[in-house]
C-alpha cells in the first residue's frame, strides 16, 4: 500500500517529469529518454485525469491537470501526520515541522528509498551525475509559494532536528539533499540506535502517562545532587511519559548531531550528564534545538552563566539511597541485608551481577579504585577468632548495629542525621591486641571488605597532594560500601598545633580537612592508634563508637593459643596452660611466636613442639627488645624448664 508520503512524492516528481517531456530542450532532445525510456515515462504518465499522449503538448494543461491531484495529496499528507502512527509522522511531529517541511521531508526520504525514484530525478535534473534533488530541483518542483530549498537552509527545522544531509559539498544550485541514514532505517522498521551516539548512551523507556494538563512544549530541566540514577528518576517524574535519551556530553559534532537525531526519532529527552560546567559550544548547541526537551544531570549546582539560554526547572535530589521499592524492583525482595547503596549502585550491580547475585557482589562496587594507595582485605575470620573481654565485643557489637541501622533510625524514626549518616569508630591500644582483627570481623558481619589506607602512598610531601590523595580514598569508598581502616591514625589525624613555620600551617590544613571530610562521608571509618592522646579532639568528637583494646589476661591468653594453631596442624605436647600464665604477651606477639614454631617444625620435617615454640617465642621477645644476649635466653629458658 502506498502511503501519503509516497504518494505525494510521486506526484510531484510526475509533475516535472512530464513537463521535462513537452517542454523543448528541458532536457535536450539526444538526452531524453537516456535513463527513462519515453514508455517508462509514459507509464507513470498514463491515467493521470485530463493527460494522455496526444494531449501532453503544452505546459498549461499538465499544471492545470496535477493541480487537483497533488493539492488533494498535500491534504492527505498534512492530515496523515497529524493523526498516524507511522515512523515518518511520528518524526514530523517531534521535530514540531510546518506542513512545507513535512513535504520536503516527504519528498526527499521517497527519493532515498527507492532507485526508480531516483532514475527519474536524475531525468529531471538533466544528469546522471544528479540523484539526490537540488537546491535548485526544490525550489524549481515545489514552486515560488513554498519554502522548498528554504526547508533545508540553515538553522530550519529540518536541519536544527539533524534529519537532512548534504552530499559533499557543491556549488548551491546543484548541492544535493538526502535524509540521515537514522530516519531512513526508522521508516524501514529497523529501530537499532544511531551509530554515531556517545559511547554507552542508553534509551530508556517513558515512565508512566502523561497527565492530561502537562504544559506543552519543550523543557529544560536542571537536576543536581545525589547519584546520576536518583536524578535521572527525578528527571522522568518531571516529564512522565516521555523516554529518556541519557548520555554523556557528546564530544564532536557528529555525536551532538546523533544525539540530537535520536532523540527526534523516538520523541525523547535528551539527560546530559555532566561533570563539569557546559563550555559555549555545548551551550550553542543545546539553545540550537528548542523543540528537544534538555536535562543537565550534575553532582553540583551549574554556575548560571555557564547554562544555554532557556527557561529552566530546577531539580534539587537530596536522597539517593535505594528504599524498599527499589530493591524489590531490581532484585525481586524487599530484603536489602543490611547493606546502604544508592541507586545507581543498585543499578550498576543488577546489571552487571544479575538481580540474583547482588547482595554477593556489592563488595565489587570499589575495586579498582582504591588501588595504590589502599590494600584489600576480604574478611575471612569472625567473631570466634576475636578474643576480648566481654564490654569491648558489645562495643563491636555496637558499632556493627550502627552502621547496619543508619535507615531505621536516621530514616524511619526521623532522627537527624548530623553531621552525617556515617559511623566513625576509632580503636586505641597497645599494638598486637586486634585492633586490625576487630575492624576486620566487623566488616564481615555487615559484608564489607576493609581498605587500610596506605600512609606512605597517602602522605606527601607537596603541597595538597595529600589532600588530593585523601580525597581519591573518600571518593572511591564512597562509590562503593567499604570498611576504611586507618591504621596508626595519629599519623594523619594528629593535634593540631600553633603555627609556627609554613610547615605547621599546611600541616593544620590537612587535618582540618580531613575533618571536613568525615563529616560529609556517608560510609564507615574505623581509626586505629597506639596514642589515643594524640589524636585531635575534634576527631574525638565526631566518634560514635571508641573501643579501648588492652593487652589480654591469662584466661584470654590461653584462648588465643588454642585459636591460633589450625587443627590440620602437627601439634604435640604443648601445655598451653603453661604458656598463657608464663608469657605475659599480646596476641599478635603469640601468633607471631606460633608461626615461628610452624616454620621451624616444617623445615626440620618435625612437629610443632613445646620447646620449639618456646625457643619462638624467645625470638618474638628479642624483636621486642626484651632479651638481647645468649645469657639472658639461658636464664629464661632454665625459668621455663623448671616452671613446667
Amino acid at each position: 500500500m502506498v502511503t501519503p508520503w509516497e504518494r505525494y512524492a510521486d506526484l510531484v516528481l510526475q509533475r516535472e517529469a512530464a513537463l521535462c517531456r513537452v517542454v523543448s530542450g528541458v532536457p535536450p532532445r539526444d538526452f531524453a529518454g537516456m535513463y527513462v525510456a519515453d514508455e517508462e515515462l509514459d507509464a507513470l504518465l498514463r491515467g493521470l485525469p485530463g493527460l494522455d499522449g496526444p494531449e501532453a503538448e503544452a505546459v498549461a494543461p499538465i499544471r492545470r491537470a496535477f493541480a487537483p491531484v497533488v493539492a488533494l495529496a498535500r491534504k492527505q499528507l498534512a492530515a496523515w501526520a497529524m493523526r498516524s502512527n507511522d515512523p515518518l509522522a511520528r518524526i514530523a511531529r517531534n521535530a514540531d515541522l510546518t506542513r512545507g517541511d513535512l513535504e520536503v521531508l516527504a519528498l526527499l526520504t521517497a527519493v532515498e528509498v527507492d532507485p526508480r525514484r531516483q532514475r527519474l530525478v536524475a531525468y529531471v535534473q538533466d544528469s546522471v551525475q544528479l540523484p539526490r534533488l537540488t537546491h535548485a530541483s526544490l525550489a524549481r518542483l515545489l514552486g515560488p509559494d513554498h519554502p522548498g530549498a528554504r526547508a533545508v537552509a540553515p538553522g530550519s527545522p529540518l536541519r536544527t532536528a539533524e534529519l537532512v544531509v548534504a552530499d559533499a559539498p557543491a556549488p548551491w544550485a546543484v548541492q544535493m539533499w538526502g535524509v540521515a541514514a537514522r530516519v531512513v532505517w526508522s521508516v524501514l522498521g529497523a529501530d537499532s540506535p544511531d551509530p554515531g551516539l556517545p559511547p554507552r548512551a542508553r534509551l530508556l523507556p517513558g515512565a508512566g502517562k502523561p497527565p492530561r494538563s502537562a504544559r506543552a512544549g519543550p523543557r529544560a530541566v536542571l537536576v543536581h545532587g545525589a547519584d546520576p540514577e536518583s536524578r535521572r528518576r527525578a528527571v522522568a517524574a518531571e516529564l512522565p511519559g516521555i523516554p529518556l535519551l541519557v548520555s554523556a556530553v557528546p564530544s564532536d559534532d557528529v555525536q551532538w548531531s546523533a544525539v540530537v537525531r535520536e532523540a527526534v526519532v523516538n520523541g525523547a529527552a535528551v539527560v546530559l550528564e555532566v561533570t563539569a560546567p557546559p563550555d559555549a559550544a555545548a551551550a550553542a548547541r543545546i539553545e540550537a534545538v528548542p523543540t528537544v526537551s534538555v536535562a543537565l544531570s550534575s553532582r553540583r549546582e551549574l554556575p548560571l552563566e555557564s547554562l544555554p539560554e532557556r527557561r529552566w526547572r530546577e531539580l534539587d535530589v537530596l536522597d539517593g539511597e535505594a528504599g524498599p521499592q527499589d530493591w524489590l524492583a531490581a532484585t525481586g525482595s524487599l530484603d536489602d541485608d543490611g547493606q546502604r547503596l544508592t541507586r545507581e549502585q543498585l543499578r550498576l550491580l543488577t546489571t552487571i551481577a544479575g538481580p540474583d547475585a547482588v547482595h554477593s557482589t556489592v563488595r565489587r562496587l570499589a575495586g579498582g579504585h582504591l588501588d595504590g594507595l589502599a590494600l584489600r582485605v576480604r574478611p575471612r575470620r569472625g567473631w570466634g577468632d576475636l578474643v576480648l573481654p566481654d564490654p569491648q565485643q558489645g562495643q563491636l557489637h555496637e558499632l556493627a548495629a550502627r552502621y547496619r541501622q543508619r535507615r531505621t533510625v536516621f530514616g524511619d524514626w526521623g532522627f537527624p542525621a548530623v553531621p552525617s549518616a556515617g559511623v566513625v569508630a576509632l580503636f586505641a591500644g597497645p599494638s598486637g591486641t586486634g585492633k586490625t582483627l576487630a575492624a576486620e570481623v566487623v566488616a564481615g558481619e555487615l559484608g564489607l571488605d576493609v581498605y587500610k589506607v596506605d600512609l606512605s602512598a597517602v602522605v606527601s610531601k607537596y603541597i595538597g597532594e595529600t589532600e588530593k590523595n585523601l580525597e581519591r580514598i573518600f571518593a572511591a569508598a564512597g562509590a562503593g560500601d567499604v570498611v576504611l581502616f586507618f591504621d596508626e591514625a595519629d599519623a594523619l589525624f594528629g593535634r593540631r598545633s600553633e603555627v609556627s613555620s609554613a610547615h605547621d600551617r599546611y600541616a593544620n590544613i590537612e587535618v582540618a580537612y580531613l575533618l571536613q571530610r568525615l563529616e560529609t562521608f556517608d560510609g564507615l571509618v574505623v581509626m586505629a592508634t597506639n596514642l589515643q592522646r594524640n589524636i585531635d579532639d575534634a576527631f574525638l568528637r565526631r566518634i560514635g563508637v571508641a573501643v579501648t583494646f588492652t593487652a589480654p589476661d591469662d584466661e584470654q591468653r590461653r584462648r588465643i593459643w588454642g585459636l591460633v594453631f589450625p587443627p590440620e596442624a602437627p601439634v604435640e605436647d604443648l601445655d598451653l596452660d603453661f604458656l598463657a600464665r608464663q608469657f605475659k604477651v599480646t596476641g599478635g606477639v603469640i601468633r607471631g611466636a606460633a608461626l615461628g614454631a610452624a616454620f621451624t617444625a616444617a623445615d626440620e620435617g618435625g612437629a610443632i613442639t613445646m620447646e620449639r615454640v618456646v625457643m619462638a617465642m624467645q625470638r618474638e621477645f628479642v624483636k621486642l627488645g626484651h632479651l638481647s644476649t645468649p645469657v639472658e635466653f639461658e636464664r629464661y629458658f632454665d625459668v621455663v624448664r623448671s616452671g613446667r
